[in-house]
Parts: C-alpha cells; structure tokens; sequence
C-alpha cells in the first residue's frame, strides 16, 4: 500500500509498520459483527457466484468472514508479516499486492471491501483502481472498528498504550475519510451504517491486543512497563471469568461505482 508523500491518511510506511506483529494482529484484533456482512452481502445476490477483493486484509479477518458465506476472495495484502499469520481458508487468495495496484482484471470482482485499512491509502489512485477492477453493478464497502468513547476501560488502555511509544502515527479523521469518497467522482451512492458490539479478551488477549499496535515497543524498558501496566489494568477491571469487555462501534460506508450517464450527471 505505497503512500504517496503528500498523502492526507497516515505518514509511515504500514509495510513496515506491521512487520512482524502479524501473529498478534491475527489472534487478538476484533472481528465484525454478522449484521456488518449481512448489511455488505444485502440484495447482492448468491454468495457462491460472487468474487471479493479484500484490500488492505491484513491476516484475513474479513476475508474469511466472506469467506464463510460461500465468497471467492481476493485478499490484497503487501506486507509478508500478516500473509505469513494468516489463517487458511480454500476459498481466500492472498495477493502481494497494493491498493493502488491490486494487479486483478478489469470488472472482475462483485465487491470490494476494506476493513480498519482504507485511511492508508493514497485515495485518488485507490479509488481509481477500485472503480476499474469492480463490475458495473458491484459495491464497494469500507468499514472501521472504534472503541467507544464513553468506555472507560478503552479509554485507560489507550493512555498505556499511548504512553509507551516514542512516537505516534499522525491521521486525519475518519470523517474525512468519508468526505474523499463521497466527493469521488468514481462513485455514488454512499450510505453510511453504524453498529455496536463488545470483543472479550483474558489477559494474554489483551496484552497481544496492544502489542498487534504499530509503534508499541517490542522490547526494552517501555515494553516491560507497558506489560506490568496492561496487567494491573486487566486485574481492576476482569469479570469472574477473567475477561474484560472493549466496546466497539462499528461503522460502514456502502457505494456504488458511477459509469457513463451517472458519472455526468453527477459533476453537473
């Protein structure tokens, strides 16, 4: 996923960014509620006659989650530390291969999707690809996973996290994000969606859940406060089995590629 110098969405590199958190990203990042793919698949048509490129799949969460309903996917994934991670699945194909250049034919996938990735993107470039791989009368669906705000728990577990790099990455909002692809001209009718769900971690989980980070240290004398720190958190706040809850919002943009007739109409 090349970022262009002047790219508005993160300013590192997430080829290396990830290396070598692959295994950690693969067993303690959240899923997707099943309202999410049901919301994505929604009047698409049988799912065993329908090919998905997952762009940005990391190890493939998403990727099997379409998978499991019958879809041949195309996981689209540059960096070696999440393919090497990931979980088969006969019907997921991992690509090495970017965003900007996904090296798949032309109007070959009914649906592209990009889960927790798409703000590493250089957008123009992105969605100029998106629109040529996607058949006329396929769907593109980009979706986040956020912590609650109002979680308290979150909220503490940021500040550790936060407190133990020595650098952190710079972002522009998600809705920014948002505002670049309903303004494409490649693309139209953006809906928006937004569902809520908890994921539960024991201490191992969610200490491997803030090492998966980008720039939490892997070693050194900030790693093992932040190890000492994560359990005395966990301890305050497990239930009797162990567990602590991290609150998510879930949200999800759906659109619609714009050809021909559609597209002039839109810029006038």
């Amino acid at each position: 996923m090349t970022i262009a110098n002047n790219s508005a969405y993160y300013e590192i590199d997430p080829l290396s960014a990830f290396s070598e958190r692959g295994v950690d990203y693969a067993k303690y990042r959240p899923t997707y509620p099943p309202n999410v793919i049901d919301t994505i698949l929604r009047e698409l048509g049988e799912p065993s006659q329908l090919a998905a490129a997952d762009v940005g799949a990391g190890t493939g969460i998403a990727s099997r989650l379409l998978a499991e309903r019958g879809i041949h996917v195309w996981a689209i994934e540059p960096n070696t530390s999440m393919r090497t991670a990931a979980q088969n699945h006969p019907l997921v194909k991992f690509c090495d291969a970017s965003a900007e250049q996904t090296h798949l034919p032309t109007a070959s996938v009914d649906l592209i999707t990009s889960f927790q990735a798409f703000h590493w993107f250089n957008p123009q470039p992105t969605l100029a690809e998106f629109h040529r791989i996607l058949k006329p009368s396929g769907r593109l669906a980009i979706a986040w996973n956020q912590r609650a705000a109002d979680d308290e728990f979150s909220v503490e577990f940021d500040r550790l996290v936060k407190a133990s790099m020595s650098e952190l990455p710079t972002t522009k909002p998600q809705n920014s994000v948002a505002r670049i692809l309903m303004s494409s001209s490649h693309f139209g009718r953006v809906r928006r969606h937004t569902f809520t769900y908890k994921h539960e971690l024991d201490l191992v989980g969610t200490v491997g859940y803030a090492l998966s980070k980008s720039f939490v240290p892997q070693e050194g004398a900030a790693h093992r406060q932040l190890l000492v720190d994560l359990q005395e958190l966990h301890a305050r706040w497990a239930d009797e089995r162990g567990m602590v809850s991290f609150v998510y919002h879930t949200t999800l943009y759906l659109a619609q590629p714009q050809h021909g007739l559609n597209k002039l109409r839109r810029l006038f």
